[in-house]
């Protein structure tokens, strides 16, 4: 009888963090056609490249891609790993790894949530001094997981 509680608990809890984590993929909407991507990339005043090799990065948590930004939206002509609860922050300085995005983090500047995993854009609050940011981070709050990262330039 133990084993079969036991078994019930544990099969329960799996199910519960495998819906956690592809509930989002499930439910991920359509990422930016590419027609848009190449009418957004002309007005872009600063740019980064997300790269799979970072030190806080893996084979489960990544981004691949350019990421822009202008005076009132972010977005990404790449790709980043799936998974659930993602948000961006911008930085005053490039971090790549869990460890040091948590020691700055009260500091950084969440602009919202990801819900997409392709060719995503967010809009920016109004005023924002691009000039105050070097860095794009993109973090799974549901897991204080360090997805990826990029160094900004002009």
């Amino acid at each position: 009888m133990f084993g079969l509680i036991a078994g019930l608990g544990i099969g329960g809890a799996v199910g519960f963090g495998l819906g956690v984590y592809f509930l989002p993929i499930l439910t991920a909407g359509p990422g930016l056609d590419a027609a848009t991507v190449r009418a957004l990339a002309d007005s872009a005043e600063r740019r980064g490249k997300f790269v799979r090799d970072l030190p806080g990065s893996d084979v489960l948590h990544w981004g691949d891609g350019t990421i822009m930004l202008n005076d009132n939206k972010i977005w990404l002509d790449g790709h980043i790993s799936p998974g659930p609860d993602y948000r961006l922050y911008l930085t005053s300085q490039f971090v790549d790894t869990g460890a040091a995005f948590m020691a700055i983090k009260s500091a950084a500047r969440q602009i919202g949530p990801i819900e997409t995993f392709e060719n995503f854009a967010l809009d920016l609050p109004p005023g924002l001094d691009l000039d105050d940011y070097q860095a794009v981070i993109i973090w799974c709050e549901a897991f204080q997981q360090f997805i990826t990262a990029a160094k900004l330039e002009n």
